[in-house]
């Protein structure tokens, strides 16, 4: 976790006050009472308000105390995706040799994401997760944790910010149900069905030949034949697919914008769906070719590449894979702005 070292103070500042339904009910009720002991003279209304006004003074000073003298730390977990939510796990420390604190309301974007932490002890700990949603891809800088509480009264609500400095990267939008392999999957496999390979289906027993792998040799049958016998298996269905994705579309207007982004997000899918049903998948961008690869890896290194792409000036050069015979998924835009595939 990215936090200040356990036991020092952490840097914080005021992050606001706010009047609640009840706080101004109170205030109220104490400007009623000021008229009516200014008009009346009635000392028995003077030793009210004065009353009031210190029972407000308190609530002030216990309601900024509770949210002071803390150390918050905020994590990021693996993967963060755009428009779809997530938790951040964080942890807030009391530093308070005599007191606790109490009715904590934790958040790091809106306040009605807050996590409460009903009770925290002295010299104590407590961890949760807080509720995160972000709708742009891309890095992002959460600076600071925000704690609020109303304690002790509910008069008023009074705000800590501590600072935490974390980046977070959130990968495309991956859009469910994409249908990219529905009707599809059997093309992506033609040039590859009838090939040798390092498949699953057994496609013939031969003798072995110089340069084939020693871990496919069928030792039962060549201790039969006397001689080494090479199980040769087929290679698999949609061995390998390559997503050209073209961000060579120049400077876009605030139109293009949008098609732009869910582009990047029909690439971000149509690969992380091809990883899943055991494809190799090469990514070709204007700026950068991630090779072919399967596995968590690559899925990651697609995603981060596809999270960080921008645009780049128009070419009229095709992309183009490193296998020329691997199956291509094209995805591009034209000068109007239309995504063709």
């Amino acid at each position: 976790m990215a936090s200040a070292k356990q036991g020092k103070r952490q840097r914080s500042r005021v992050a606001g006050i706010r009047i609640t339904g009840l706080g101004v009910g109170y205030v109220l009720a104490a400007v009623v009472v000021t008229v009516a002991a200014t008009n009346t003279g009635n000392n028995g209304l003077f030793l009210v308000l004065s009353l009031m006004l210190a029972f407000l003074a308190v609530s002030g000073l216990v309601s900024r105390w509770n949210v002071r003298g803390l150390v918050a730390s905020l994590d990021a977990p693996g993967e963060i995706y755009a428009n779809r939510p997530t938790r951040l796990p964080f942890e807030i420390q009391n530093l308070s040799r005599w007191l606790g604190r109490w009715f904590l309301l934790v958040s790091a974007q809106q306040e009605d994401r807050a996590q409460l932490v009903p009770i925290l002890p002295r010299k104590a700990k407590s961890r949760g997760k807080l509720d995160y949603l972000e709708s742009r891809r891309g890095l992002h800088r959460l600076e600071r944790l925000r704690i609020t509480s109303a304690f002790p009264f509910g008069l008023f609500t009074k705000g800590q910010a501590y600072r935490v400095d974390v980046e977070v990267l959130v990968y495309p939008e991956i859009f469910d149900g994409s249908g990219l392999m529905e009707g599809g999957s059997e093309s992506f496999g033609e040039q590859g069905g009838s090939l040798a390979g390092r498949g699953y289906d057994v496609r013939q027993l031969r003798n072995f030949r110089p340069g084939d792998d020693p871990r496919s040799i069928h030792w039962k049958q060549s201790a039969k034949s006397r001689s080494l016998i090479f199980v040769e298996h087929e290679r698999d269905q949609g061995h390998r697919v390559a997503v050209l994705f073209d961000n060579g579309a120049g400077q876009l207007s605030a139109a293009d914008r949008p098609r732009f982004e869910r582009l990047v997000s029909e690439a971000a899918t149509a690969a992380v769906e091809l990883l899943d049903r055991g494809y190799e998948v090469e990514l070709v961008t204007r700026e950068e070719v991630l090779t072919f690869g399967r596995g968590h890896r690559q899925r990651q290194a697609i995603l981060e590449t596809l999270a960080l792409v921008e645009t780049s000036p128009h070419s009229s050069i095709p992309l183009r894979s490193s296998d020329p015979r691997a199956p291509e998924l094209r995805l591009t835009l034209d000068g109007r702005g239309e995504e063709l595939s």
